[in-house]
Parts: structure tokens; C-alpha cells; sequence
């Protein structure tokens, strides 16, 4: 364990992270460290504005989404370890990895990566992507390159595929469904910290 060891414990509650989310001890400093980077106002929690500084999410047309997942229910701020769940949706998993018998879904399983995607389609929360969230997504992320009468074809197909029961909208039930061929070990992965 050596330095990383030692430099953990200064991690607050770093041993309940570390089985909650499944990152190794190494990767817990790393994160605490770039969470005290981000940390501009020195207070152990993060803002909006704290992650809006991050490039990566600045330049991505659904940052604004993403760093809304941050922060669920109206909260203004996030401590550390809900920074490192969030995150946790985006650690690769483990193959062979064996779970506990009553253990809870672990934070990067295929179906909580899907949910976590579904959320940022799904923003008003009821369950449900309809035609309008769906085309603010598909909005945000071709811009100007697709005609809105393109873009409403697309939406309407996507629709018309997904949507099993004929309501109009794609429940989660039908999300998941809909990407059941789809690599989301791959497309919703990051290699953390090498």
C-alpha cells in the first residue's frame, strides 16, 4: 500500500467510499485531490460553477446535463463522496468480479449506467423521454449541422422503434431494451487515472 496507503486515511471516510463505488484506494486520492483542485472556495464541498470550470464538460453539448446529475433535487452542493458516486457510473466494470448475495447494485453496473443516461434525456422526471426531450438532446448534440425537419424525423423514428407499448414516449423499460445490443461498458467508461 506504501504512500497512497497513508495519504488515503487523510480521505475522509475513504473506506466506505472505496466499497461503495468500487474505486481502488489510489484512485480515492486521485479524485480527492481533483476534487480539492476544483474546490475553488476552499469549503470541502463543490458548486455548479466549481464543475462548469471543468474543459471537458464546458465544450460537451450535454455538460450542463451532466453537471445537473451532480446535483439531484435541487441540491446546491456535493461533499466528496457524492462526487466520487456520480463518478462511479463511469468506472469500467469488473468481468469476474463476484457481488454479495444482498449487496445493492453496484454504481457502475450496466443497468445504473443506463439509468444514469436516461435521466439526462428524461428532465422533467416522470419516468418517461418524450418527443420534446428527446429532440432537446438530439438538439444540443448535432446544433446546427441537422434541419429541425430532420431532427423531428429522427426523434419520431426513434420513437416508433423504441416505444413497445404505443404511448408515445420510451420508458426505461424500453431504453434499456432499445440498447440491449449497444456497447455501454464501452461508450460509458472512463479509464480512470492510469
Amino acid at each position: 500500500m506504501g504512500a497512497t496507503g497513508s495519504a488515503v486515511s487523510r480521505v475522509p471516510g475513504a473506506d466506505e467510499i472505496q466499497k461503495e463505488t468500487g474505486f481502488s484506494s489510489a484512485h480515492i486520492y486521485r479524485l480527492y485531490d481533483r476534487f480539492q483542485v476544483l474546490d475553488k472556495d476552499d469549503n470541502g464541498v463543490l458548486s455548479r460553477r466549481d464543475l462548469q470550470s471543468i474543459g471537458e464538460l464546458a465544450v460537451n453539448p450535454l455538460g450542463d446535463r451532466i453537471i445537473d446529475a451532480f446535483f439531484p433535487n435541487g441540491v446546491e452542493t456535493i461533499d466528496f463522496r457524492s462526487f466520487v458516486r456520480i463518478l462511479a457510473h463511469f468506472r469500467p466494470t469488473e468481468e469476474n468480479r463476484q457481488r454479495e448475495p444482498n449487496a445493492s447494485e453496484p454504481l457502475n453496473s450496466r443497468n445504473s449506467k443506463l439509468k444514469f443516461a436516461f435521466q439526462l434525456y428524461d428532465q422533467d422526471k416522470d419516468g418517461k423521454i418524450s418527443r420534446a426531450e428527446l429532440l432537446q438532446v438530439l438538439r444540443m448534440m448535432v446544433g446546427v449541422e441537422v434541419t429541425d425537419e430532420q431532427l423531428e424525423s429522427i426523434a419520431d423514428r426513434t420513437i416508433q422503434e423504441a416505444d413497445l407499448d404505443g404511448d408515445g414516449t420510451i420508458s426505461f423499460e424500453e431504453f434499456k431494451k432499445s440498447l440491449e445490443k449497444v456497447n455501454i461498458e464501452q461508450k460509458m467508461s472512463i479509464r480512470f487515472l492510469r
